[in-house]
């Protein structure tokens, strides 16, 4: 389904409090502030697990902790996982073990299945950090992917587990206790030579043991030793507390590796007034933010500092400088927690797939539902997209960005007024402005007014804003840019097809104005959606038909990516056999764009026209004409600037087409 922005979220709470009663003994405490679906003593809950009531209170407490609401394949796996996961646990003498049930890391990008914390045999605190798996078959793709029985292509759990391990040696900050990181995979359905072919031999998996059914019925003492807990004891009321006390952060060591490499990566290089942005910016932090070494500032009630917005079209360069920013940040003022949030998760999946060689960063980019509690504890906030934040209802700026205006002593909040989507979005300047005003806080504001996407062409994006939003002009050509039409979808498919094949990333994007269900088969062959009848010179129709992006990756047999998932469907390999939409794309670039402009916007006498009625987007479907033309018009504004160099537009309606040929010229082979 296409990218969505989720809903936003308050405080989170944990579910079943932290004992501070004799070990073992279920808790009748107020709930503990760490964010997880229950919390307790293994003993305690090991009597709980196959409790309906019990499951619903942990539904209830993992929605209140701002990870959502469940679904019933999550709930379904903790009534199977969770009773032999404590099963276990209890005959290997490990139940006075605090543990936690979906444990959540800061920016809810993380969820661990089951968290121990033990004393260890200095008295220190050990985490045993414990990934369930309910498969009994799978098959290894690769050091970090595996291929379940049912086709479906997921993270090793090796890898996965991992992953987590580093987040809590690199997040744990100086002032919390020193920690010990275990982890173990359990595999409770699957027999021990099925287990076995997850056990890797990579270095970064050394000391993760994958368990099988079989290992959980291991005598007491060696099951302790599999579960990593054999010299463990009860931690008491006290280092409970001081692990719940915990507020992780990413170290400076971890700050200093991923910041030199996002400023590195040509990807990210700035040039003109995006170079003149970064440096009044960074001026600011300098002002208003601790540097290396010292302490952060007091977060109580209003600060000082700035809020700083940053105004530009498509293809001005704004989340380049958000993250060559984020990168300078990291290095200069590491105690101030600095990340990315977006409420565009295509764009956070990008984020995060740039620094896929550091697992812990991830944390960094942080998802929209986490805005709020990041207010809370950052001293430095980057916020890419921000139009893009839902109101949520409210009147004015919405309540968790009023939240950052208020609370971060440095905001950075980049935004575009003309790529507003939806109906429950829409941002602005003037918005964020009057809400520092009234705290008493300094707003400067930048504008982006280059264009170095689509070849530097500040000729083309002018040429859009004056089709969409003013008086259309014909196209007179720009050079370093290549626009036309193309005469019906085979065309574009084909040049799409053909740019590929010479090495360039090339995609097509559509108007939402087709099918999408969410029950799609998880299978290679996606099915074709898209389906466009385009008649010939002979006056026969000719049906074009095509699939949108995949929702999760589609993998064959042998390991080989035929669809990338949806929020890598620009960049990734295959990508170019699916059509794209607004919310795969918003953010995005690649070389050549090809625009199939859909049903829901044609130019009728003289002027665009909207049909709400051909979308496809519930949010927009009920919306009347006047109301949903904006919209459109900014939608496909986003779509027809995408590309780098090349651009290709087909429109479905007839006499829009015919328009935009008196405007540009049909295309013909394409030059690359």
């Amino acid at each position: 389904m296409p990218d969505q922005p989720a809903a936003t979220t308050g405080t989170r709470s944990a579910a079943l409090a932290a004992p501070r009663s004799a070990p073992g003994a279920p808790s009748s405490e107020p709930a503990s502030a760490v964010a997880c679906a229950a919390a307790g003593r293994v003993g305690g809950i090991a009597g709980l697990v196959g409790d309906a009531g019990f499951i619903q209170r942990c539904a209830a407490r993992y929605t209140a902790a701002g990870f959502g609401r469940p679904g019933e394949a999550e709930v379904r796996s903790w009534r199977n996982s969770w009773p032999p996961l404590f099963g276990a646990l209890v005959r290997a003498g490990l139940s006075d073990l605090q543990v936690y049930l979906e444990y959540g890391t800061p920016g809810g990008g993380r969820r661990v299945d089951a968290l121990l914390v033990g004393a260890g045999p200095d008295g220190g605190l050990v985490l045993v950090i414990v990934e369930l798996k309910q498969w009994q078959t799978c098959r290894v793709l690769d050091a970090e992917r595996v291929m379940r029985s049912d086709g479906v292509v997921t993270a090793h759990p090796v890898y996965q587990v991992a992953a987590y391990r580093s987040f809590f040696i690199h997040w744990r900050p100086k002032s919390a206790p020193d920690l010990e990181v275990r982890a173990v995979v359990v595999l409770h359905g699957a027999n021990a030579e099925q287990a076995a072919v997850l056990r890797p031999d990579a270095a970064a998996a050394a000391g993760i043991p994958v368990l099988s059914g079989a290992d959980l019925s291991a005598p007491p003492g060696e099951l302790a030793g599999l579960l990593r807990g054999d010299d463990l004891a009860a931690p008491d009321a006290a280092q409970v507390a001081r692990f719940e006390r915990i507020r992780w952060e990413p170290s400076s060591r971890l700050l200093e590796h991923v910041g030199a490499e996002l400023e590195g990566t040509g990807t990210f290089a700035l040039v003109g007034d995006q170079q003149d942005a970064l440096v009044r910016i960074l001026a600011a932090a300098d002002r208003h933010l601790p540097s290396l070494g010292n302490g952060p500032q007091a977060q109580d009630g209003p600060v000082g500092g700035a809020v700083i917005t940053v105004s530009g079209g498509p293809g001005s360069g704004k989340t380049a400088l958000a993250v060559r920013l984020l990168g300078r940040l990291m290095r200069a003022h590491p105690t101030t927690r600095p990340c990315i949030i977006t409420p565009s998760g295509t764009l956070r999946a990008h984020l995060q797939d740039a620094v896929r060689g550091h697992p812990a960063a991830r944390e960094l980019f942080p998802g929209i539902s986490a805005l709020r509690s990041t207010a809370q504890r950052a001293s430095a906030l980057v916020i890419d997209e921000a139009q893009r934040i839902n109101r949520g209802g409210a009147r004015g700026l919405p309540p968790e960005l009023a939240a950052v205006v208020r609370k971060v002593p440095l905001a950075v909040i980049f935004l575009d007024e003309r790529q507003v989507i939806r109906p429950d979005e829409g941002t602005t300047v003037e918005e964020i402005r009057s809400a520092a005003r009234a705290l008493g806080r300094p707003h400067h504001h930048l504008e982006l007014t280059g264009s170095f996407r689509c070849a530097g062409s500040a000729a083309y994006t002018g040429w859009v804003d004056s089709l969409l939003y003013a008086t259309p002009v014909p196209w007179n050509g720009h050079d370093g840019y290549n626009l036309a039409t193309a005469q019906d979808p085979f065309a574009l498919q084909e040049w799409i097809e053909r740019a590929t094949a010479d090495g360039h990333t090339a995609r097509t994007t559509a108007g939402f104005c087709w099918p999408w269900p969410r029950d799609r088969p998880r299978t290679p062959a996606l099915p074709l959606d898209i389906r466009i009848e385009t008649p010939t010179a002979t006056g026969a129709i000719r049906i074009w038909e095509a699939a949108w992006n995949a929702d999760t990756a589609l993998t064959a047999p042998d390991g080989t990516v035929l669809a990338p998932r949806s929020q890598l469907w620009a960049t990734h390999t295959g990508g170019h056999q699916q059509i794209g939409c607004i919310y795969t794309a918003q953010g995005l670039e690649y070389h050549h764009a090809g625009i199939i402009i859909g049903p829901d916007l044609t130019w009728t006498d003289g002027h665009w026209k909207a049909h709400p009625h051909e979308s496809r987007d519930k949010n927009l479907r009920h919306l009347t004409p006047d109301e949903y033309l904006p919209y459109a018009l900014n939608t496909y504004r986003v779509l027809l600037t995408r590309g780098t160099h090349t651009t290709r537009i087909h429109s479905t309606d007839p006499a829009t087409q015919h328009f935009l040929n008196t405007l540009v010229h049909p295309g013909g082979p394409i030059a690359v």
